[in-house]
């Protein structure tokens, strides 16, 4: 019996998506503030960072499958411990999503013309890779976040509005600042629903080292400075006070990781925090523009 296409998708996590989207839209929001957007480039950078997300999502898929992690886990189906597809065939399938990204990367890099790009399309891959991958992933020592914030944060956000502009403004910043907390935060309560199964097999992420209360506490936290850090720029772009309108739509996600028994009812958080990401980005874009 094999893996249906919908069981495929599902292996994708389409719930992270969204964090691999609202880094194209702000990064190009900034691009827009400096006067030089770029359609082109903004595509090529989305298709990028989808890639690379579909990529990392798979990859974990196969290295937790291997390694047992997922042998007791409550999350979204995974296609390696259902042993429903060889183990050799999900990470094909993540490093034929790695390819992918890559030749967008380098389409963008010929568009651009900053050929530096190519050391940080490789950083990207090798993070995407090690965080369960490899003999000591970082993911299993609790710096997982440490690098979601990065890549998915600074370096997204950052490059995109550097293959347009040639530049980066301090809105720009905020922005990458704002979209890596998100990000941090959506896997922050992955983990936290994973803090005794990760413990079990020794897989130490940074919810499991701070525990259940800190843990849960951080999650609000990222989500309310990544929505009040822009507002340092409403005296250039008074529109702006319409990003922390999305913490109306944190407060439900919030409650849920602070009081939640069950931790099957956190699988829910994931898709709600993406929609705040998202959110985030859309309403720093019109702040920009309007």
């Amino acid at each position: 019996m094999a893996a249906t296409l919908s069981q495929w998708v599902a292996a994708a996590r389409l719930r992270t998506l969204p964090m691999a989207i609202a880094p194209v839209i702000v990064g190009s929001a900034a691009a827009a503030e400096l006067g030089s957007f770029h359609l082109g480039a903004a595509l090529l950078a989305l298709v990028v960072s989808l890639a690379l997300q579909i990529g990392v999502n798979y990859a974990n898929d196969y290295s937790d499958g291997i390694r047992g992690t997922d042998d007791e886990r409550v999350g979204p189906f995974r296609l390696t411990v259902s042993g429903l597809v060889p183990a050799a065939q999900v990470k094909q399938a993540a490093f034929a999503f790695f390819g992918l990204a890559g030749l967008a990367g380098l389409g963008l890099i010929l568009l651009s013309g900053h050929w530096w790009f190519l050391l940080v399309g490789v950083a990207c891959v090798l993070a995407a890779w090690f965080y369960t991958g490899g003999k000591r992933p970082y993911g299993y020592l609790g710096l997982g976040e440490v690098f979601v914030f990065v890549f998915f944060g600074l370096v997204a956000v950052l490059g995109t509005t550097y293959t347009q502009a040639d530049a980066v403004s301090g809105l720009a910043w905020a922005g990458a600042i704002g979209c890596g907390l998100i990000s941090t935060a959506l896997l922050m309560a992955n983990n936290i629903r994973d803090i005794p199964t990760d413990r079990e097999v020794g897989k130490m992420t940074l919810a499991a080292r701070l525990g259940d209360g800190p843990a849960r506490a951080s999650y609000g936290v990222m989500l309310a400075v990544a929505l009040l850090l822009p507002l340092f720029w409403v005296a250039v772009h008074p529109w702006l006070l319409l990003v922390p309108l999305g913490g109306l739509l944190a407060i439900r996600p919030i409650r849920t990781v602070l009081r939640a028994d069950d931790r099957r009812t956190l699988i829910p958080v994931l898709r709600a925090t993406g929609v705040i990401g998202i959110v985030y980005a859309l309403t720093l874009t019109l702040g920009v523009l309007l």
